[in-house]
């Protein structure tokens, strides 16, 4: 039986800051290649590479019109991603809440006995 996993996962897809700009490109409508690729210091194999790897994690979908193939995002595969930053956003947000009590209650200021990083010692010889 042939394995259905896709070729690159969305993590992998989404790390090149040009294939996130293909995305935001298709997201509200469905460009050919010719079109796509006018928006990229780019050549259009180059683009197109781009655009496969978007296709094989999902996260674009092909149609042929005529000669042409465009393409367009199918966001479903982001969900993913969205469960996994969710797991650590509740990480960030403590963090975010014990920096804002501790800023807050006065332990981070040079009032409250901070006097800023100790220098460091060197020896004579240095």
């Amino acid at each position: 039986m042939p394995n259905a996993s896709p070729k690159h996962d969305v993590f992998q897809a989404i790390a090149d800051p040009t294939r996130r700009s293909l995305l935001q490109l298709l997201v509200d409508r469905e460009l050919p290649v010719t079109v796509i690729s006018g928006h990229f210091p780019m050549s259009r194999t180059a683009v197109s590479k781009h655009l496969r790897i978007l296709s094989e994690a999902g996260l674009v979908k092909e149609r042929k019109v005529g000669r042409e193939t465009r393409y367009r995002l199918d966001p479903e595969p982001l969900m993913e991603l969205k469960r996994w930053l969710a797991f650590y956003e509740r990480y960030w947000e403590n963090k975010v809440q014990a920096l804002k009590r501790f800023v807050e209650s006065g332990e981070g200021n040079s009032e409250a006995g901070y006097s800023g990083p100790k220098p460091v010692e060197r020896d004579a010889d240095s």
